[in-house]
């Protein structure tokens, strides 16, 4: 099951500016929500960018059971290169083709990234951190991490390999930036597909 959160994709707008625990409201209210819906239980959550780290936040602050998580390129907290890239981002979106590119994808494109782009640009974005969710992580987690990410570095990997009490597979891909399943599909989906067939066992 996959689904466009709101403001994404086909899906409704989302009120904007979005709350700083944005990310939270998904983790604990909507995506709960979404599960009983298609009546899921224990699920191997998959998930990209806010995606990733909504997973984590349900993994280890829901109180529900979740079989797997498969992170890609995931963040738990802001460095100075993720708001360079967004800058970056924001830019290109006003004065480059990022618009027209994202357009495609989204039917309220502004919605869609201005919800995100303020949202991490603000202030009280600042000091935005899920670590603390970290220790009640206990089910099986893969990173999957670009290692030309311009939005986090390794220490987003690093900092969940640490802080789950689960056991983590990490996999750093090169020449690889935010977006390993669009720019190393096969090794991504490889990656994920080990990693499911592994909880098996």
């Amino acid at each position: 099951v996959a689904y466009s959160r709101s403001g994404y994709g086909a899906s409704d707008p989302a009120p904007l500016p979005r709350p700083v625990r944005y990310m939270h409201e998904e983790a604990l209210e909507v995506l709960p929500a979404a599960l009983d819906r298609f009546g899921l239980k224990r699920p191997v959550l998959v998930g990209h960018s806010d995606g990733a780290s909504i997973a984590l936040v349900h993994a280890g602050g829901s109180g529900r059971e979740v079989a797997g998580l498969a992170l890609l390129a995931p963040h738990v907290l802001v460095e100075e290169r993720s708001l360079e890239g967004i800058r970056a981002a924001r830019e290109a979106y006003l004065h480059g083709d990022l618009r027209s590119r994202l357009a495609r994808h989204h039917s309220d494109v502004d919605n869609a990234f201005w919800g995100w782009n303020d949202v991490w640009l603000s202030p009280g974005f600042r000091e935005w951190n899920l670590e603390s969710y970290l220790p009640a992580v206990s089910c099986p987690v893969l990173v999957v991490q670009g290692e030309d990410d311009p939005y986090g570095t390794t220490l987003q990997v690093d900092r969940i390999a640490e802080g789950c009490a689960g056991p983590v597979t990490v996999r750093v891909l090169a020449a690889c930036g935010h977006a390993p399943h669009l720019e190393q599909t096969d090794e991504t989906v490889d990656a994920i597909t080990g990693f499911v067939r592994g909880l098996g066992s």
